[in-house]
């Protein structure tokens, strides 16, 4: 709220205000003030634990003391009911509505306002989840009811019913957020359209973020892929690698022909291994969101001696209150933006006018770190560094060299406050030949909410054989999607000339446990024959001879938002930029005298070579020896290794 009252002198004349939140994850995550509501869960009659049982993900192997996430629904609160649909959508037995009419009036006297329900194979009929959703709502008025066929509409009902439950969780806690959010905006005299961020990198309506808050959860960090696949494409990048460095964490995803990689399962709430996500540790969500790794290693990150003697980064971080050492708001222990501004890297001000003092970032790494392992400071700082950046690397090894990509291919766009400050000995590191710092890095991820469309993905569920569905099968289901996505886009106000409809198919073979989404344009034989390719891409074999299965056909509906107009830096000209003076910075191991800029002096065609600093008001860009920069026609400071630009 003091944010757009500070950038704008009147909010009524805001027509889009785009809001992106991760208030899911914190929820997920235990922070104090946000306590997950009471959720009660209708089931299949001897099904109602397999939302403790799940799948036989073990995160912790050889741990005897490993504990599961606690069910999001206690077993007092799973309630069986007969009644049973067919796995082809027959009914084999009617519901008994009678169970869902004595416990639901129960449960809600005992204060249980939130119910999810979810029936085996309601992807293929959901008449008996919505028989128990008007039975529930008729017995407790005002009640969250959540249903899995709406929800997450295809096969396996763990994920189906645990997407039910987050959904079930999340629905009060999102709508009264929003609630609150629109009142204060109301308040200050916004009448404009509310647009919340979507884990998959696309924006919606606060209706679409209510009814599928779970879409939601990783709002905030998508943002900056989106940025980055927008800038890709205005740059003409193929390739790219999304690098962003904060004050606690560093974001790495990948964007391949202009689009953010997404993947279909996200475990919220679960634990995180040098980037990795740890599978059954959290609970899964079957919705699509960007593909993130995520690792410890921000600006004030603490570098520490473990009892071997080894130097340690992360993850505990000093966060913004104290800070790093050199705030000096009292913060004692070493962070990154300590041992960068030991090295030279750092002005001795930051943006807002917060003063960094060296002498207390020498007294913390001499203390925690140079004296207990025999090093003095600054060969000290320069290990926190370039540990630092091998935590990072792991990073983009995840969102590259682990889904197939050689990131040697790859442009790297480097943002946050502290990310342009790292992105070129990062690259050397991996290969990357060329970083792109965009304009504004500092809240580059900001500038993402700016560029979104609106993107919604519809599925149906079909779970037959290839040989068994008729073109004219999909051909219904696929109309029965659009209908429903020109209601939403309808909703949303999107015109019609700027809309895009994509068709997709999820396929795997015969028994095989995980899909593939292929590309469907009107033949099935083309489909299969495209999904054996992507097979082969994928995990290097085939086997045609096979039968293939269509698991889910999938709608992506996408409404194109209007974008902003980047200007060039307001200087002109070109040729090597004038530094506004020089200073020390350590690289590899020595000192080397290097020229400082300040970006607010610099133009389109701008040349520099390094060594070389470049300060901004949210970001410093170092530039090391060996690579040269120039500014191109946005305003991005374009690094390369190597002389001339």
């Amino acid at each position: 709220m003091k944010g757009l009252s500070a950038a704008v002198d009147s909010p009524g004349d805001v027509e889009v205000l785009v809001h992106a939140t991760t208030i899911g994850t914190n929820m997920f995550l235990g922070q104090v003030g946000l306590e997950p509501p009471k959720v009660a869960l209708f089931t299949n009659e001897g099904f109602r634990d397999i939302v403790e049982i799940g799948r036989q993900n073990r995160p912790s192997l050889y741990n005897l003391l490993y504990e599961k996430p606690s069910p999001l629904a206690p077993r007092d609160l799973r309630i069986g009911v007969r009644g049973r649909i067919g796995p082809d959508g027959s009914e084999i037995e009617p519901l008994d509505l009678e169970t869902v009419r004595y416990w639901a009036p129960r449960l809600c006297r005992e204060g249980v306002r939130v119910y999810a329900i979810s029936f085996l194979h309601s992807y293929r009929n959901p008449h008996h989840e919505r028989l128990a959703a008007e039975a529930v709502r008729r017995e407790c008025p005002g009640a969250y009811v959540v249903t899995g066929h709406e929800v997450d509409p295809q096969p396996m009902e763990y994920e189906r019913t645990s997407t039910a439950l987050v959904n079930a969780v999340l629905k009060p806690v999102l709508s009264s957020y929003l609630e609150e959010m629109l009142v204060s905006l109301r308040d200050r005299g916004f009448r404009g359209v509310l647009l919340v961020m979507q884990s998959n990198g696309g924006v919606a309506s606060v209706e679409e973020a209510v009814d599928r808050p779970a879409a939601f959860i990783e709002s905030g960090p998508s943002a900056g892929a989106v940025a980055v696949a927008y800038f890709s494409r205005l740059q003409a990048v193929d390739k790219a690698i999304g690098f962003d460095m904060g004050g606690t964490t560093a974001k790495a995803s990948s964007i391949i022909g202009g689009e953010p990689e997404l993947v279909d399962v996200y475990e919220v709430g679960g634990k995180v291994h040098m980037g990795k996500t740890v599978r059954g540790s959290g609970y899964p969500v079957r919705y699509p969101h960007v593909d993130l790794a995520e690792v410890s290693a921000g600006g004030g990150t603490i570098a520490w001696v473990d009892p071997g003697g080894g130097l340690r980064v992360g993850p505990a971080s000093a966060g913004a209150d104290p800070g790093p050492a050199c705030y000096g708001r009292g913060g004692v222990k070493p962070t990154v933006t300590d041992a960068n501004l030991i090295l030279g890297r750092l002005p001795g001000r930051l943006a807002g006018g917060l003063r960094l003092d060296l002498e207390l970032a020498v007294k913390a790494v001499e203390k925690h770190v140079a004296d207990p392992l025999g090093m003095d400071v600054v060969e000290a700082a320069w290990a926190i560094v370039k540990l630092a950046n091998t935590i990072m690397s792991r990073a983009i090894s995840l969102v590259t060299v682990e889904r197939g990509h050689d990131p040697r291919e790859f442009t790297m766009y480097a943002f946050g406050g502290a990310g342009p400050m790292h992105a070129a000995e990062l690259a050397e590191e991996l290969g990357v030949r060329r970083v792109i710092v965009p304009p504004a890095p500092g809240v580059f991820s900001a500038l993402g909410l700016l560029v979104a469309d609106y993107r919604h993905s519809f599925h149906a569920g079909i779970a037959k054989p290839a040989g068994r569905v008729s073109e004219e099968e999909l051909e219904r289901v696929f109309g029965m999607l659009e209908e429903r996505a020109r209601r939403v886009l309808d909703g949303e106000g999107v015109p019609g000339d700027r809309r895009s409809y994509t068709r997709l198919l999820e396929m795997k073979y015969w028994g095989q446990a995980y899909t593939l989404r292929v590309p469907y344009r009107g033949s099935v034989a083309d489909a299969v024959k495209d999904f054996h390719g992507i097979h082969e891409a994928r995990y290097g074999f085939s086997s045609p001879e096979e039968e293939v299965e269509i698991v889910v056909a999938r709608l992506e509906a996408v409404g194109v938002t209007d974008k902003p107009v980047f200007r060039a830096p307001g200087k002109g000209g070109s040729g090597e930029a004038e530094p506004a003076g020089s200073r020390g910075v350590f690289f590899s191991g020595r000192w080397m005298e290097s020229s400082v800029y300040r970006l607010e002096d610099l133009g389109v065609g701008s040349r520099l070579d390094g060594p070389a600093v470049v300060e901004a008001p949210d970001s410093t860009i170092v530039i090391p020896p060996g690579w040269s920069a120039f500014v191109d026609r946005l305003g991005s400071i374009v690094m390369k290794v190597g002389s001339g630009g």
